[in-house]
């Protein structure tokens, strides 16, 4: 069996809504059975026998929706990405704030993100511009622009609470990520390293960079340390170098994601925070450590 929730955050689903999406799904030729509430209004499950591609598409139209094997719904790993998911910001763009050169740096991040710049080139080409910024814009900028996003704080530690190990693998940058993981509450942070030198950036990024490969390979190394199959991970993120990881995982969730990244998930998350991503777990309000 598989199992299709329907999700809104915000607490919106009317009670006709699990009428409506029985017979969405029994038109489709999806078999569903009765459907239960996790949290009356927030989040409905719905079991169904065949065709989950079909299930989503016919269910997406009336709310977030995840769709899955109804087994092993609760992941035991997850792997997200920080900037626009685990963060409301990108950081290297509120960093060339602090340097006149926001809007120059935001469209090629844009760009990078949407999959039509190569990743690693663009990280250097952007920060290449940043050098000889003072560095104490990095602590102004953490304390000035860094928000988390919402739901990310209930999410991991709802997860880790459940036994579940929550690892943050960005394509940013340690002097945040580390700092965000450690607020949020992840077991580890793997990101990349600015140049800093005589209290100024360099312009220069650390090699290995931290980039698409990267993040699946972390998802994969990750479970195998755990002695764990790929069907009992979770990614998340919103950009093309998350791509490689979310289809790997077993449940690959795109986050307010780019076209492209959204296209190649499993599921997608567009109207709600990331708290929808317990309720696709099963997890009801009252199993959530806030």
């Amino acid at each position: 069996m598989f199992i299709a929730t329907l999700i809104a955050t915000d607490g919106s689903l009317v009670p006709e809504i699990s009428d409506r999406a029985r017979l969405a799904l029994a038109e489709a030729g999806c078999a569903p059975v009765v459907g239960r509430w996790i949290d009356e209004g927030y989040a409905l499950d719905l079991a169904f026998a065949a065709d989950p591609g079909t299930a989503r598409a016919v269910l997406e139209p009336m709310a977030d929706v995840v769709v899955q094997p109804e087994a092993g719904r609760a992941k035991r790993l997850l792997v997200a990405d920080m900037d626009s998911t685990m963060i409301t910001i990108e950081c290297i763009d509120e960093l060339a704030d602090y340097a006149g050169i926001k809007a120059e740096i935001a469209e090629v991040t844009e760009r990078a993100m949407r999959g039509e710049l190569d990743f690693e080139a663009a990280l250097d080409a952007r920060v290449a511009l940043l050098k000889d910024l003072d560095a104490a814009a990095i602590d102004r900028c953490h304390v000035e622009r860094v928000q988390i996003m919402a739901g990310a704080k209930p999410l991991i530690r709802t997860m880790k609470a459940h036994g579940a190990r929550c690892v943050l693998v960005s394509g940013g940058f340690t002097v945040f990520a580390d700092r965000v993981a450690a607020d949020i509450g992840f077991d580890r942070a793997l990101s990349n390293t600015l140049g800093v030198a005589d209290g100024k950036l360099t312009g220069t990024v650390a090699r290995p960079i931290v980039g698409a490969a990267t993040k699946r390979e972390t998802l994969v190394a990750e479970a195998a340390a755990m002695g764990i199959d790929l069907s009992e991970t979770l990614a998340v993120g919103d950009g093309a170098n998350d791509i490689p990881m979310i289809q790997a995982a077993g449940l690959g969730v795109a986050y307010h994601a780019k076209p492209r990244t959204a296209a190649a998930a499993g599921a997608r998350i567009d109207r709600g925070d990331l708290t929808a991503l317990l309720y696709a777990q099963g997890y009801a309000r009252k199993d959530w450590v806030e």
